[in-house]
């Protein structure tokens, strides 16, 4: 079924002029924003604490052992065989905290990731004895490596799961350590992929303003994947992927690949408040600061004079066709940058994106209850920049929505809005919204579905993505 385009901007800005107002009815939408009387989700729902939060037995065995043994979310890349002695340790001990040092130790003291890892090297070593003309036994090996490499990869993941940010400081050293080792067993992956090889790039971040000074803060990590045979006088498509709450830049191996079998680049980036990435999480305009300085470094990344053109320049990046994919807590600043940023674009999907009534406190108030493994509050309070859950869910909506700062009244580049009906993180209601103001949007819901429309979602991303980079080839 083929996205919806609604433009509800004329009755949103004739209830405007007449001070109506829907808050207090039967369900649905606030009127103008207002907290709803009945969340769409249900009441039921809404008011529902999941068993999964019942301690770590409950999330195994009701929540993570089915995507666990099928290699799904968060444990895509991964092998049931990998984490089923971890959580047999957890349970014994009735360990229930994933933010406790004690969770990152006991699937690292296994020692699987570093037998993965030590594997995938002697796979590499005997590739690397073959000559050149066994390419077709050298691709097995790289690939072998490679999966050995990415299985070590999810095990650092789970480990550092659910949440860890550098800014202003490191918040959990263990959780950090885990990253960085799953940072550096991805480089080695990477640089298997022979036809679309990984680039790790510490892009300059010439606009920031309110950021700690010093090396850094000075740049922004991305990861760098090109389709092979790119290069051209245009350059080649290319996707922005914002990363969400607890997937970051080596977490998204599959998607990349999608990018790149349909001839489109790949530029994997961090979002405020997460991770490697410098800008200011307590400043809401920091990200446009931050979208400044990658859009202008990929104007410029890797040109090269043309050979028979003079004064002119073959680019790696075709900048006319530029899409971002925002994806879960990264779907607020895919709905952002579509605004801020709209004649640099063309187009946006924002999948499972919290742009206004995630902030509100009566939602905050029982989300952690919901689909999220752990709780979601503390993260998202330290992923603003709040000291305390109490001051987050006092003061976000105000600070942080984008109906609130203005940024929805803004024209917007085309924009794909994404989810489940029954999303219990980023309510429906946010994306429904957005048909509420600006410019005219298009959207897909599934009707059922939990947090970001899985796993049917990607069935009509993908296609409107080519659709977009079709309608605007040459």
């Amino acid at each position: 079924m083929a996205p919806h385009q609604v433009d509800n901007g004329r009755q949103q800005q004739e209830q405007q002029k007449q001070g109506s107002s829907s808050a207090g009815g039967g369900g649905g939408l606030g009127g103008l924003g207002k907290t709803p009387k009945n969340w769409l989700m249900g009441n039921g729902a809404f008011e529902a604490r999941m068993p999964h939060h019942e301690g770590i037995k409950a999330l195994w065995e009701t929540k993570w052992k089915f995507p666990c043994s099928k290699s799904l979310y968060p444990f895509h890349d991964g092998l049931y065989e990998d984490f089923a002695p971890s959580f047999d340790a957890l349970i014994k001990a009735n360990l229930n905290d994933m933010t406790s040092p004690e969770w990152t130790r006991t699937f690292l003291s296994t020692g699987v990731a570093e037998q993965l890892i030590s594997e995938g090297d002697k796979i590499v070593a005997k590739h690397d004895q073959l000559p050149r003309i066994e390419a077709s036994e050298r691709g097995k090996l790289r690939e072998q490596a490679s999966a050995l490499y990415l299985r070590a990869c999810c095990i650092y993941r789970i480990a550092r799961f659910p949440y860890i940010t550098s800014f202003p400081t490191v918040n959990d050293q263990e959780k950090w350590n885990a990253w960085e080792k799953q940072k550096e067993v991805y480089l080695k992956a990477g640089k298997l992929w022979e036809d679309t090889p990984l680039q790790e790039i510490n892009v300059p971040f010439v606009k920031r303003k309110g950021e700690a000074q010093g090396e850094k803060k000075e740049s922004i990590p991305v990861y760098v994947r090109l389709p092979s045979g790119c290069r051209g006088d245009d350059g080649c498509p290319v996707v922005i992927l914002m990363t969400g709450l607890d997937g970051y830049r080596p977490d998204n191996t599959v998607r990349c690949n999608e990018f790149l079998s349909r001839g489109w680049a790949v530029v994997v980036v961090e979002i405020p408040g997460t991770a490697d990435c410098p800008a200011d999480p307590a400043d809401p305009e920091s990200p446009d600061r931050l979208w400044d300085s990658l859009l202008q470094w990929m104007d410029t990344y890797n040109q090269e004079p043309h050979p028979t053109r003079e004064e002119a320049w073959i680019k790696t990046f075709d900048m006319k066709r530029v899409m971002v994919w925002g994806l879960s807590a990264g779907g607020y600043y895919a709905v952002r940058i579509a605004h801020t940023h709209a004649r640099e674009l063309a187009g946006v999907v924002a999948q499972g994106a919290g742009v206004h009534y995630f902030y509100d406190q009566k939602w905050l108030e029982r989300v952690d209850g919901h689909e999220y493994p752990a709780q979601l509050t503390p993260a998202f309070a330290m992923k603003h920049g709040y000291n305390s859950v109490e001051e987050f869910k006092a003061g976000v909506q105000k600070k942080f929505s984008l109906l609130e700062n203005g940024i929805l009244d803004k024209p917007s580049t085309r924009l794909l809005l994404i989810n489940g009906t029954q999303d219990g993180l980023m309510p429906i209601e946010d994306s429904m919204m957005l048909m509420e103001y600006g410019s005219p949007k298009e959207a897909r819901f599934f009707t059922g579905a939990l947090h970001m429309g899985y796993p049917l979602a990607n069935s009509a991303v993908y296609p409107w993505m080519e659709s977009v980079m079709h309608s605007v080839r040459g």
